[in-house]
């Protein structure tokens, strides 16, 4: 047996070559497999840097709807409110005031007439008051100017039948001034004519 092994000596160098390239095949998997688990430790990196970004990206929107939440609850919470209590006194306002707005369309003609009445009342002694101030003004008015008023112009303040009367009067007083001026001057005229002088004859 011995002289067999020293005839064969190849088995021996085939056991330790093939544990050789086991030890070799193994390292170069340990490497594969170290630089695998190196990549997986940097993607498990990144990805924990992106999960406390996104995290922290999900807490700022959870606080933004967290506040909107709020706000609209808030808001909600007024509408209530605003529809429970003020629209119903906004209503009973808004009755109220129908009911004002229909007494007083009840009540307009009533107040119409009164001003209508006021009105008339007012006007009528507002003209009482010019008259009697005119009436005080013609009083005051000397002689003289109230016979040229009444016969010269249509405002004096006197009847139709009083100016007819004083105007045919004037009218009568003025045609006997005129025959009485004329008969003088003709009257001297022919005193001229005749030669007859006045001073001697009232002379003689």
């Amino acid at each position: 047996m011995a002289a067999a092994r020293a005839r064969d000596p190849q088995p021996a160098w085939n056991a330790d070559s093939s544990a050789a390239i086991s030890t070799i095949k193994l390292e170069a998997a340990l490497k594969k497999v170290s630089r695998q688990a190196s990549q997986y430790e940097h993607q498990m990196k990144d990805l924990e840097l992106k999960l406390a970004e996104s995290l922290s990206n999900f807490r700022a929107i959870d606080s933004l709807l967290q506040e909107a939440f709020t706000g609209l609850r808030r808001n909600a919470q007024r509408a209530d409110y605003a529809l429970n209590k003020q629209v119903s006194h906004i209503t009973g306002e808004l009755d109220s005031s129908m009911d004002s707005l229909t007494q007083l369309a009840e009540d307009l003609p009533t107040i119409q007439s009164q001003v209508a009445d006021i009105r008339a009342v007012y006007d009528s002694g507002r003209k009482k008051a010019q008259n009697l101030v005119a009436d005080l003004t013609w009083l005051n008015t000397e002689f003289y100017e109230r016979w040229r008023l009444i016969i010269f112009t249509p405002s004096s303040p006197v009847s139709w039948r009083w100016k007819a009367l004083m105007r045919l009067l004037f009218a009568v007083s003025f045609v006997g001034f005129v025959w009485l001026a004329w008969i003088t001057v003709w009257g001297g005229y022919r005193a001229h004519r005749g030669g007859l002088v006045w001073g001697e004859r009232l002379m003689s």
